[in-house]
């Protein structure tokens, strides 16, 4: 999801300090997720609302940071009609969407299973590049989308081709999900490796979350939230957008973005975790292979 260049080998320490750093953001996008599903199940949080939301503040939290710390990068993306269109074109069809749809399909389903189901966004992005250069996809990719396709099918019917165990709304909103990831991962190509992906991601979060609020009024929306509601908010918002971020990119810097995406697939495992120890949510064996099935295809499709 997040475009960088790979940096040269690291020591030891470096190298120790990324993948930790990695892994905690991947944990922390996972823990988010659980958030999430907390927010839908104990105050039937207006998914619209919660999507505004969360990308208005992370917007401003990520714009605030580059404020302080780099104000002259966030007047150049400006300069030039080009990248205005495609920061745009990003904020709506990449970000907005992304977020909202991941946000639905864990309303419909749960944290693990919408986080797995999203991950199927990197054979989309496979397949594209085997139609953009019209090319068969090698037996690596081939094999990626029988196991995508067979994890995707025990997921939503446990192998019983007669019955669908989770929603059909979830199965689409998890679907959707991953086709959002796909416009997220390759709208902004040039401008994140021309700007930067914290100016990018900033306005893009800060412009998609603006233009949704506006469109559902989010001031009209009544929302009625104790403590524990508040702190699933600002999980959400907090720990999985800027701490997940820092520490990401952290990893990045530290072991490339290769190793980095990589480790950071640990996100649905966490998911996952959070979804059955903390909300209960009940898994059975099918749940889990179709799980192991999906994410094997990130490992799979992961060449440098």
């Amino acid at each position: 999801m997040k475009k960088t260049i790979d940096t040269p080998q690291p020591t030891k320490n470096t190298a120790v300090r990324g993948i930790l750093c990695t892994l905690a953001g991947g944990t922390c996008w996972g823990f988010s997720g659980a958030c999430g599903q907390f927010l839908f199940q104990e105050y039937q949080m207006d998914a619209f609302w919660l999507t505004a939301a969360r990308m208005l503040i992370s917007g401003l939290l990520l714009l605030g940071y580059l404020l302080a710390a780099q104000p002259a990068k966030l007047k150049t993306i400006w300069q030039d009609k080009q990248d205005v269109r495609q920061l745009l074109f990003f904020a709506i069809i990449g970000l907005l969407a992304c977020q909202f749809t991941y946000l639905k399909a864990i309303e419909h389903t749960n944290a693990g299973t919408a986080t797995v189901l999203q991950y199927l966004g990197p054979l989309l992005i496979m397949i594209y590049a085997c139609i953009k250069g019209s090319r068969l996809p090698s037996k690596r990719e081939a094999f990626a989308i029988v196991f995508a396709l067979a994890g995707t099918f025990l997921l939503a019917t446990h192998g019983n081709l007669h019955t669908l165990v989770i929603s059909g709304q979830g199965l689409f909103w998890g679907i959707g999900a991953a086709i959002g990831l796909f416009f997220y991962t390759l709208i902004p190509t040039r401008i994140i490796a021309k700007f930067g992906s914290w100016v990018v991601t900033g306005y893009g979060m800060l412009i998609g979350g603006s233009c949704l609020a506006l469109a559902i009024r989010i001031w009209q929306i009544p929302i009625h939230l104790d403590m524990a509601g508040i702190l699933a908010l600002a999980g959400i918002i907090l720990i999985g957008t800027l701490v997940a971020y820092t520490l990401y990119m952290q990893g990045v810097q530290d072991i490339g973005a290769v190793k980095a995406s990589m480790l950071a697939s640990v996100e649905p495992v966490s998911a996952t975790l959070f979804s059955a120890l903390w909300l209960g949510t009940n898994f059975v064996f099918m749940d889990f292979i179709g799980f192991l099935l999906i994410m094997s295809t990130v490992f799979l499709l992961a060449k440098k």
